[in-house]
């Protein structure tokens, strides 16, 4: 089932739509053109039980003023690029400071901050929406104009599914993600700390103090930061460590596995008291896995305050800073090439 509303202007006079997408078994995915923003997405617990598992706010205003990336579309470049600059084919491209001293998540006005052309469809037992922008060459700094199609879509197997295609007409640095932040247990209900995570990673990619990679790749063995078997989020997360230190806690890229190419897991998160599984999958070759490190009282919805490690985030990516790192898969979409990338959130109960 589909449904299509308004959800408000922005300041420039834009109109914004909400989509909700809902499947035979009640999951519902709501999503707004501005951003390519996921609003919500309703889930059954064990008891059959429906709640919100997203951080958001109620309307568009808090999406304009105090947003920390809440299940926004990410680009042009997902994470930090260090210095905020970049070389490509001889040349240097500087882009906003947006993050200490590194660009972060696309910029002041990235994917996330603008309004995106929408199509709904309904396709057998697929709900979906097509969402198109085009960046032109000179946004926020990125040579090369880009023209993105990502794509929404709802099944009856309890996937979520998110397609992410570009083309460009000069080289550039592409790294799209989705920045939704997950409690388990629901949006508002406190922290995060007691639901166990697992992660298909036997590596990652270490950081200095301003979370840029040092262009090591490390074995997470003996670290708080070995998910290879699953850990309450809570567990190790103040150990005496330096790369939780960096971070504040779980900001960090790990290495996805990978035998072959496609679709593999790069993690699941379970709550014991709900029964809410979440597995994520993708072709994307790493993770960010984040603790909501950063959140500070942020006022979302019906009347919730969202508090430090309320929730967390796993962003199928990329690597951070690729365009300076030449040992990292590199990032760069050339002219005639299609970036294509493919996540799924598959939701369950146990």
């Amino acid at each position: 089932m589909l449904k299509k509303e308004a959800f408000g202007t922005t300041p420039d006079g834009k109109a914004v739509e909400l989509y909700t997408l809902t499947n035979t078994h009640g999951i519902e995915v709501r999503v707004m053109t501005y951003g390519g923003i996921v609003v919500s997405v309703k889930t059954p617990d064990k008891n059959g039980h429906f709640a919100d598992i997203t951080l958001g706010f109620d309307s568009l205003a808090g999406y304009l003023v105090k947003n920390p990336f809440f299940g926004a579309l990410v680009g042009r470049y997902g994470n930090r690029i260090g210095k905020a600059k970049f070389s490509l084919d001889g040349k240097e491209y500087k882009l906003a400071m947006n993050n200490g001293p590194n660009a972060l998540h696309g910029g002041l006005k990235g994917f996330d901050k603008v309004v995106w052309q929408a199509q709904p469809f309904e396709k057998g037992a697929e709900v979906g929406l097509i969402l198109k922008y085009t960046s032109v060459g000179g946004e926020e700094g990125y040579p090369g104009t880009l023209h993105v199609t990502v794509t929404y879509t709802l099944n009856d197997k309890n996937e979520f599914s998110i397609d992410y295609h570009a083309t460009t007409d000069k080289a550039t640095p592409v790294n799209l993600t989705n920045h939704t932040y997950f409690n388990l247990v629901g949006e508002g209900s406190g922290n995060i700390l007691g639901e166990e995570l697992t992660l298909n990673a036997d590596h990652f990619t270490p950081v200095d103090s301003t979370l840029i990679p040092t262009g090591k790749i490390a074995s997470v063995q003996g670290t708080p930061l070995d998910f290879t078997k699953p850990f309450a989020i809570g567990a190790r997360i103040n150990d005496k460590d330096e790369q939780l230190g960096f971070g504040g806690g779980y900001d960090h890229n790990f290495v996805i596995n990978r035998k072959r190419p496609g679709l593999v897991m790069a993690g699941r998160a379970y709550d014991h008291v709900t029964g809410r599984v979440l597995e994520v999958d993708t072709t994307e070759p790493g993770v960010q896995f984040y603790t909501g490190n950063f959140l500070d009282g942020v006022h979302g919805k019906h009347g919730h305050v969202y508090n430090k490690r309320d929730a967390f985030c796993l962003e199928t990516q990329h690597y951070p800073d690729s365009p300076n790192q030449p040992n990292f898969p590199s990032t760069i979409l050339r002219p005639g090439q299609t970036y294509h990338s493919t996540t799924v959130w598959k939701f369950s109960t146990r």
